[in-house]
């Protein structure tokens, strides 16, 4: 009951309208304030003239709120419309201010002055058209601000919806370019009359792409989880290869509890089986290393194979094949200039691409 009368509450006093109220009221509090000071020096009967202050309190709130609707018509009017629109509306209300307050002093005191009524006139109008003038400045100001608020709020919900929209496409590409693949050694299975080979293979990939699936491919997951995702993705791959792949995992101190992008590793992988365990006769082994350095995550998936010659090694993330560039342009999408990708050929052998990113933990 509680937490509901505090929601209630917070969503009536975020409000617009709430707003206005909160700065028209504290606004004429304090003109109601100051002029009941001020008129300790010059007032006899303090009684007598706190009547005449609320009276012109009370018709300054009024005529300020008739002000308000007529300004919220010009608001959408040219520049050059609203600006005169509104001084002209502040003209006007400041005579029949002046006027209704003027009415008031001779009604309470008599007299004004023995001052000469022009005089007088331009006295009364001036203090009305200050006041009502700075009333104007300020609701058009907090108008403003209101409005740049709201316009950037929508930019960055703008942004964050093409942000997510992007991050989803470049997710959701990975299953169509892996399972076209997997497909591809399917058939071959059948053709080549091995079904038992060929059926195991669906089975596993049945299980991948469940795995796959059923994850939001805008959460991210612990490198726990994706390893075990990509462990569903190596059974594939090693009903293929059999005895020719091999996998060596090392996740060092809390590098299984960060958090990192659900399917990052499986192209990597990929690749490393493409260019690098398929080139070689009797096979190869794929390491997969993990650990946390000075608050960043630090990945590394290297290979035994033959590597790249230095001309291609300088494609890769640009414009060498779906899934690299892909997972590239994940990371920069997630992660900005706080993501490094690096890829080398290995002294002793083979291709490794290392990841740094940010640790982060759920």
């Amino acid at each position: 009951m509680g937490n509901k009368a505090f929601q209630w509450l917070s969503q009536r006093f975020s409000s617009h309208k709430s707003h206005y109220w909160a700065f028209q009221l504290g606004g004429w509090a304090g003109y109601t304030l100051v002029t009941f000071i001020s008129s300790f020096f010059w007032v006899k009967d303090h009684w007598v003239h706190t009547g005449y202050i609320a009276m012109a309190t009370t018709a300054g709130i009024l005529l300020s709120g008739s002000m308000r609707y007529g300004f919220q018509r010009l608001w959408n009017k040219p520049p050059a419309t609203r600006f005169l629109g509104s001084l002209l509306l502040v003209v006007l209300v400041a005579v029949l201010w002046a006027a209704i307050k003027f009415g008031g002093f001779l009604w309470l005191y008599g007299k004004a002055s023995d001052e000469h009524p022009v005089w007088q006139a331009t006295y009364w109008f001036s203090y009305s058209f200050m006041i009502l003038t700075t009333w104007a400045a300020l609701y058009y100001g907090i108008k403003y601000y209101q409005t740049s608020q709201t316009q950037q709020a929508k930019t960055l919900r703008a942004e964050s919806m093409a942000h997510q929209a992007q991050l989803k496409m470049l997710r959701y590409q990975l299953n169509p370019h892996f399972l076209f693949n997997t497909l591809n050694a399917i058939s071959t299975l059948i053709l080549d009359n091995d079904g038992r080979t060929a059926n195991n293979m669906v089975t596993r990939l049945s299980q991948f792409l469940r795995h796959s699936l059923d994850n939001d491919p805008m959460q991210k997951v612990t490198l726990a989880k994706e390893v075990e995702a990509l462990m569903l993705y190596l059974d594939i791959e090693k009903v293929r290869f059999a005895d020719r792949l091999g996998v060596r995992l090392d996740l060092q101190g809390e590098s299984s509890l960060a958090l990192v992008p659900s399917l990052l590793l499986q192209p990597l992988v990929e690749n490393a089986i493409k260019y690098g365990i398929s080139q070689l006769e009797s096979g190869g082994e794929i390491n997969i290393k993990g650990r946390v350095f000075a608050g960043e995550l630090l990945l590394e998936v290297s290979d035994n194979g033959p590597g790249m010659p230095e001309e291609e090694l300088r494609l890769v993330g640009k414009g060498y094949g779906v899934g690299i560039r892909n997972t590239c342009e994940r990371l920069r999408a997630l992660y900005g200039d706080d993501q490094r990708v690096r890829f080398r050929n290995r002294p002793e052998g083979g291709l490794s691409v290392n990841i740094r990113i940010p640790y982060e933990q759920e």
